[in-house]
């Protein structure tokens, strides 16, 4: 499921499917594994998450480096 790419680290969590706020509860466990200034592109299908995890994410501290919609939903940059 995840994956790494190099310069700067990039993980990928695909999380279509999965619905708020579970999909904020898993990206979060999944942000809390990485070493600092790590990214995470967070694919997501449901509406509210384009709204609510970038909120969440910002509220714990994580920032948000781009919120794309693709033709299956949204992906979500994010770095810790």
């Amino acid at each position: 499921m995840a994956q790494t790419s190099s310069n700067p680290q990039t993980e990928r969590l695909d999380l279509r499917g999965i619905r708020c706020p579970v999909n904020w509860a898993r990206a979060k466990v999944h942000l809390e594994g990485l070493a600092p200034r790590t990214r995470l592109t967070v694919w997501v299908d449901d509406p509210r998450a384009v709204e609510t995890l970038p909120r969440a994410a910002e509220a714990c501290g994580h920032a948000v480096l781009l919120v794309t919609e693709r033709t299956d939903g949204w992906t979500i940059e994010l770095e810790r």
